[in-house]
Parts: C-alpha cells; structure tokens; sequence
C-alpha cells in the first residue's frame, strides 16, 4: 500500500458518481471551476443505473398532490431530449381503463394537467384510443376497450451518468472511479479528503467546498463528515425484470393494480420488455442490491393480468434492483414518498469550507438539481462563473438535431456497411456522433479487432475503457452496454480475460 500526499487544491469536490453527482460536476467545470469527482465504484454502479430508464413526469404523483415536482420533471424532458438525442427518445404510453380501479374521469384529468402543466412543444398530445382497434390491445387479455396513449422520454440511464463525467472531465474535472472517500476534515477554509483507490493506493485531495451526492449513502458521509447525521431517509427498493419479447410494438404500458401501485412494461433493448417497478421499503446493505424472489413473482402476476402471454420466474432472463433515497416525508406506504429532492447548504461564517448535502432526486430533474446546486455554491466559490448553461449545450455525443437519430443510425449503417442493421442501431444510440471515433477508418470487422460476440469488439472495449472509465467486464456488458443480454459465458470470460491482460 502506497500513500500520496495532497496536490494542486480543486474548487470544488463531488462525491458521488451517480446522476446527481457527474450532473453538478459537469455543471461546475463549465462555470470555470476546478472540480475533483470521485466515486467509489463503477460510475453509474448504483440507484443511477436501476431506475425504469424514463425520462418523465411522473403521472402517478398528481395524485400524491406532488404537482411542483411533476411540472419541474415535465419541464425537463425536452430539454434532455434535445441535448442527448442519442439516449434519449420520445416514446408513446398506452394507459388502459380497468374497471374497478381509478376512474376515466380521473384519468383523463390527470393527463390532461400531464399535458399542461410542463411546456410540452415536441411531444404529441394525449389521445383516446380503443385497444379493440389499436395495435398496442393486440398483446393484451380480452376485454380492454378505453385507453389513453400519452407521451414520455426513455432514457439510457447508465450512459447519461457516464457522458455528464465524460462532459465534465473534457471541461478539465478531474474524474476518479473506483476511489473510496475514508475520511473527511476540514480547517482554514479547506476540505481534506483521505481516498483509497482499488489497489489499495491511499491518496489525499483538497478542495474549498464539498458536494455530498452520495445517493442511499448521503447520511454516512454527512457523519464521517461531522461525526453525526440528524435527517432520515427512507431508502426504497425498486426491482425490474427483464423477459423476452411480449409485443411486437413500439408502444409502452402504464398499468394499475387493485392494491393501488402501478407498473410499466416497456420494449427493452429489441427482443426484450422491461417490467417494473416496485416500491419496497429497503433494510439491507447497499452492496449487493438485488430483486428478492417475491419482487420477481410480483411483477409476473402483475404483468399477467394485462398480457394474453402469461410469464414465470422462470421466463425472467434478467432483473435488476436499486435503492431509491428518498426523504422521509412520513408516508405510510413507500409508493407515496416524494421524489422530490433538497439542497442542504452548510456554509457557516466567512472562510468557512462549505458543503452541500444532495437528499432524495429523480434522474428527470438532475440537470435542474445541478444547477440549483452549483448557484448555491456561487456565492462562496469565486471560481465558479455565469448561470445555468447546460439546457442547451449538448452531452458527448448528442450534437445533432433531436429528431435526427433515424438519420444518424442509417449514415452509419451507409459508411460502414459491414455493421448489420441492429448493430448500427445499437451504436448509434449508444455513442451518437462520437460512435465514428472508435470506428474510424474500420472497413470490416476485422479492423475493429478482436470479436467478442453481439457486436462488441476490440476497438469498442477499448474506447470504453480508455474514455468511460469502465475497468470490468460488469462495467461494459450491463452498464455502458446492455451486452450482458447476449453474450454467453464464454464471450464474457474472454472480455474479462481482455481486460484484466491489458491491466
């Protein structure tokens, strides 16, 4: 073990990899600041990257009275939309009346307040359909008649994290994965903060002001901050199952169930549906997260209420689960608990070290909770300048028009013919423009190097590891890519065997 004493002082220290955490980062080094990120894992390895992949307003909480939260989140979907085209896509909803359940009326008003609330101007309005003649009944039980198809975002979700760190190291933050924060001081104006890296490497870094962006972690910093931590939180398990294909569309589900929850079904990854979520309150440790069986039954009755198909655990060919850090708002279920979020500003006298506590958040509102971060830091970091600027600016990737995909994916499919069809379309929504940087010249699959299955190969692996930080196999095949899906585990051992040679 090797220690490393302090170097060049940053402006500001995130801690924390996930969306909130790259999100503030990239918003600070744009403003001028020098930023320090660091994240003791892979980025995204967490709550960032187990969400239900939307970029949405959050229908069901209209009915929790959350309409700030819903017109702040409503707001911010074509926003994302136009600064990341390539992972972010508009897609239809398809809400059906169940008798029984919420009334139609009820319905119809709420989406219409969804579609008033929040500036829509790209996406289409809210219609009534008849799934008796629309193409999205065909999968579904007899017996559905109305039904409601309104518009949301769909969101890679590991990728946004990865691009607003790869967007803020290009803006000169200095990014750390795999890095544990193992202590905290702070004296004359100055936060100290002790790291050890994944080969045991022990290393200091010094900072004026500090971002607590930790996620389900929030309160365990805030103590080895200050030795103590008053707020609770609530940490709620949301679980997903992956099953193959149960509709040919491109249309998702929104559906109800008697005990109140709902759920989405949502096409995945082209042969794939993605169902979920849950909402159970989480007592476990935060390494090792994972859908519990009962979770996996619940959304297989779920889904069969709907789907004429009927699905098992055993059809499940992939689930997945995150802890959501909620602020405890005193709701008596864990569906009802705000997603909202609160800065908490620790900024005390004159030459103080500040530090700023992020509790609770949604991935729709990271760039808003960003900004509004980084304006509360302002007025004690004279290095950061200028307002809010990442609406408009694109993410790694995303400068093109947002309604240009289609034509990104076919101008690669046209320059590199040797790229079957779901191939260029996987690129392309992966990397945008940049996917023509690990390509290049390549007029064969042989020129991208070695072939470990599914598309991926050697020049691809490489981009990844030398630009997006990944260091695992876990890293590409579930995080940057969804790979994991189809790869068999001999192709996994020999990216593992890869990426371990090249150390």
């Amino acid at each position: 073990m090797s220690e490393e004493r302090p170097a060049a002082i940053h402006d500001l220290a995130v801690i924390g990899g996930g969306v909130n955490g790259c999100g503030i980062a990239r918003d600070a080094a744009g403003r001028g600041a020098r930023v320090l990120l660091l994240e003791r894992g892979d980025l995204a390895q967490g709550t960032s990257s187990a969400s239900t992949k939307l970029i949405h307003g959050g229908l069901r909480y209209l009915e929790h009275g959350e309409f700030a939260l819903v017109r702040e989140a409503l707001s911010e979907r074509e926003r994302l939309w136009r600064i990341a085209p390539h992972i972010i896509h508009p897609m239809g909803f398809v809400l059906p009346w169940t008798r029984g359940l919420r009334p139609r009326w009820m319905l119809r008003l709420g989406l219409f307040l969804y579609d008033h609330i929040g500036g829509r101007r790209a996406l289409p309005a809210t219609k009534a359909i008849d799934l008796r003649r629309h193409e999205s009944g065909a999968p579904l039980k007899p017996g559905f008649g109305p039904a409601y198809c309104y518009s949301d975002g769909w969101v890679d979700d590991a990728r946004l994290v990865v691009l607003n760190a790869r967007d803020a190291a290009d803006r000169g933050a200095d990014v750390h994965s795999r890095t544990e924060v193992t202590g905290l001081a702070h004296e004359a104006g100055l936060w100290t903060i002790e790291t050890r890296a994944a080969d045991g490497t022990m290393r200091h870094f010094q900072a004026r002001a500090l971002v607590n962006a930790t996620g389900p972690s929030v309160l365990a910093l805030k103590q080895l901050a200050h030795g103590h931590g008053e707020r609770h939180m609530r940490l709620v398990r949301g679980s997903h199952i992956v099953v193959p294909r149960l509709f040919d569309h491109g249309f998702a589900y929104f559906f109800q169930l008697p005990d109140g929850r709902i759920f989405f079904a949502i096409p995945y990854e082209r042969d794939f549906t993605l169902i979920g979520t849950t909402d159970r309150d989480h007592a476990g440790g935060l390494e090792h997260v994972e859908a519990s069986a009962e979770e996996v039954a619940y959304l297989c009755e779920g889904a069969n209420r709907y789907f004429a198909r009927p699905i098992t655990p055993d059809d499940v060919v992939w689930s997945y689960a995150g802890v959501r850090p909620l602020i405890d708002d005193g709701s008596a279920r864990p569906e009802a608990a705000t997603r909202g979020y609160r800065l908490e500003l620790e900024a005390g006298g004159e030459g103080d070290a500040p530090l700023l506590h992020v509790l609770g958040g949604k991935i729709t509102t990271y760039r808003h909770l960003a900004a509004e971060a980084v304006a509360l830091l302002q007025p004690h970091l004279p290095a950061l300048r200028g307002g809010d600027w990442t609406a408009k600016a694109p993410l790694p990737g995303g400068d093109f028009p947002m309604t240009g995909l289609a034509d990104l994916i076919a101008g690669l499919a046209r320059d590199y013919p040797f790229l079957d069809a779901a191939d260029a379309d996987r690129i392309g929504r992966a990397y945008g423009t940049l996917a023509r940087v690990w390509l290049g010249g390549a007029r064969s699959r042989d020129d991208l190097g070695v072939h470990f299955g599914a598309g991926l190969s050697e020049a691809e692996v490489a981009y990844l590891v030398e630009r997006e930080w990944a260091r695992a196999k876990e890293d590409i095949i579930w995080r940057r890519t969804k790979l994991g899906l189809r790869l068999n585990a001999a192709q996994v051992a020999a990216l593992d065997t890869w990426l371990k040679e090249r150390g």
